[in-house]
Parts: structure tokens; C-alpha cells; sequence
């Protein structure tokens, strides 16, 4: 058992290390945040980053390698743009990370992976929640983004030390997640129909939240499974694939426009 459960935590920093999306393995971003880490990441240039950094970005723990790593990312979607090529994703590990403990999970039903598997699905709800907050408030007030991921972060450690040293309810656990997800779907919902002219690919967006959410009845749903083989549960599972992927062209069209209206903004500057 301790050797099952070494292998895992060692496959699980695999999961965590690994680079999720396809911006992050781009040779121009690698080298552009080198370059940067090392002009602007120690001696004189960090203490100048430090002196001129917002108090909110420090209390959130944003480092000049962070800084670094945000630049460089919006050099690179600069640089596919030019060339024609659509917009990469960057930093995609929270998604990665919960997928794998999943397949781990219905692999091999431990206490450990059934763990993960719960507590990474908690952790991308929050994320979503986050997601929405800096795109509906945060790019406007950082500060309140700020703040707010701060009390998530309280929220999911709350939720897991209570799930881990006091008792594994199930019940609560359910709970839990269908209250966070509720949340998630009237913000960005309401978000999506306050915008829904000024924006049309937010409709995209109101698609998925509904699919979502029509979905999740799967997770609530206990029946025979189909030919003994398909439950509510793994139902549930593949209906959420294109799901995703239409989320990921909302999210797409969304970083195009932002793009846009900071490059318009910059030119009348």
C-alpha cells in the first residue's frame, strides 16, 4: 500500500509539472521569459520591481517571475496573431490536474484517489468562480479579483481540511459543490445576458453555463448502467468533453476582443 501510494503522489507532481497547454511549450515563450527573469529578476532590477509593484499584487504573492510569465504570454499570442495562427492556451494545469486524478480515481478506488478526485473537481468549480470574477470585475478593480481569490483559497482549505481530519461526508461534500456551482452559474449568467449584445460571442458562454448545469442532473441521477457499461457518472463524463472545447472558443473570442480593445486603447494613448 505505501508503495502504490508513493508511485501516485509521485505521478501526481508529474501532473502538477507538467505543461498543459501549448503556449507554455512554445520556444519564443521559454526564451522570452529567460531573457526576462535574468534582466529583470535580481539585484537592482528586482528591488526596482518590488518598489514600483501594487500592495495588492504583493499580498497575493505575484513575483516578478509571475510578471514575467504574463508579459511574455501576450508577446507570444502577439506573435501568432501576426502569422495568422489561432491563440494558444497557457497555463492550463488546474484542468489537467483534476482530469488526471480522475482517471486515477475510476482506475484504482483508494482512499487517496477517491480524495483527489474530489478535491480537484472542488478546486476547478472554485476556479471557474475566479475566472469569472477577474473577467467581470477584476480587470476593472484587480484589487477586489485579489482579494477575492484570497477568500476561495480559505474556502477550498476549509473544505478539505474539514473532508480530511474531521469525516468524509458525502453528503456535505455534494452539497457543497452544487452551492459553488449555483454561484458560478447566476454570475456568469448574469454577466453573459448584461452583455449579450454589446458581445455576441458571449452567447457561447450562456450555452455552456446551461449545458452545464443541465449536465450536472447526471452527478444528482443514480440508475442501472446501460448495457452495464455507461452509468449516470461516465454519461456525465463524455457529455462534458464538447462542453469544454466550446468553452475554450468562448474563452478564445473573448482574449481576441480584450486584445483588440487594449491594442485601440494603446493607439489613442
Amino acid at each position: 500500500m505505501a508503495g502504490r501510494t508513493a508511485r501516485l503522489v509521485l505521478l501526481a507532481g508529474a501532473a502538477a509539472l507538467a505543461s498543459g497547454s501549448q503556449g507554455d511549450r512554445e520556444p519564443v515563450y521559454r526564451d522570452c521569459v529567460h531573457r526576462c527573469e535574468e534582466r529583470n529578476c535580481s539585484g537592482g532590477a528586482l528591488r526596482h520591481f518590488r518598489s514600483r509593484q501594487p500592495i495588492y499584487m504583493s499580498l497575493a504573492g505575484w513575483t516578478c517571475q509571475d510578471d514575467c510569465k504574463y508579459e511574455c504570454m501576450w508577446v507570444t499570442v502577439g506573435l501568432y496573431l501576426k502569422e495568422g495562427h489561432k491563440v494558444p492556451q497557457f497555463h492550463g494545469k488546474v484542468s489537467l490536474n483534476a482530469w488526471f486524478w480522475s482517471t486515477v480515481f475510476h482506475t484504482k478506488d483508494t482512499d487517496l484517489t477517491e480524495k483527489m478526485d474530489y478535491f480537484c473537481a472542488s478546486t476547478v468549480i472554485l476556479h471557474s468562480i475566479y475566472l469569472c470574477c477577474v473577467r467581470t470585475v477584476g480587470l476593472q478593480h484587480p484589487a477586489v479579483a485579489s482579494a477575492f481569490r484570497a477568500l476561495l483559497l480559505l474556502m477550498l482549505t476549509a473544505h478539505v481540511s474539514y473532508l480530511s481530519l474531521v469525516r468524509f461526508d458525502y453528503g456535505y461534500n455534494l452539497a457543497a459543490n452544487v452551492a459553488i456551482g449555483l454561484v458560478n452559474v447566476v454570475w456568469w449568467l448574469a454577466w453573459c445576458l448584461r452583455n449579450r449584445r454589446r458581445l455576441p460571442h458571449v452567447r457561447k458562454c450562456m450555452v455552456v453555463v446551461l449545458l452545464l448545469q443541465g449536465l450536472s442532473l447526471l452527478e444528482l441521477l443514480d440508475f442501472p448502467p446501460f448495457f452495464w457499461v455507461l452509468d449516470a457518472h461516465a454519461i456525465w463524463h463524455i457529455s462534458t468533453i464538447p462542453v469544454h472545447v466550446l468553452f475554450f472558443s468562448f474563452l478564445e473570442d473573448d482574449s481576441l476582443y480584450l486584445l483588440k480593445e487594449s491594442e485601440a486603447k494603446f493607439k489613442l494613448d
